[in-house]
């Protein structure tokens, strides 16, 4: 390993003021305003990833529904009665396959 010149890194005498870096690039200081206008962004954008997340799942759970047979037709499934239904179906049809 080569020896680092005296002065550089973190090795530093203790008690020595450490000298302030530059920021470069995306890392600059942002003012409190622009703060909470990012923040509120990022806030805004993540409750619609989660919106759109919830509706495409509502939207299989509705798919899995149609192709589930349930005998009174106009009742509707909450989510996990439709996934342990759906479980217990595969496992009848795959056991009704295997007796076969």
């Amino acid at each position: 390993m080569p020896a680092e010149a005296p002065g550089s890194g973190d090795s530093a005498e203790p008690g020595a003021p450490r000298e302030r870096r530059r920021r470069r690039g995306r890392a600059r200081a942002r003012t409190e305003a622009l703060l909470h206008t990012l923040k509120r962004s990022r806030r805004v954008k993540a409750n619609d990833r989660e919106r759109n997340r919830m509706h495409h799942l509502n939207a299989a759970l509705d798919e899995l529904r149609s192709v589930l047979p349930t005998f009174p037709d106009d009742t509707k499934l909450t989510k996990i009665e439709t996934l342990r239904f759906a479980y217990n179906y595969i496992w009848a049809l795959s056991e009704t396959l295997r007796l076969a």
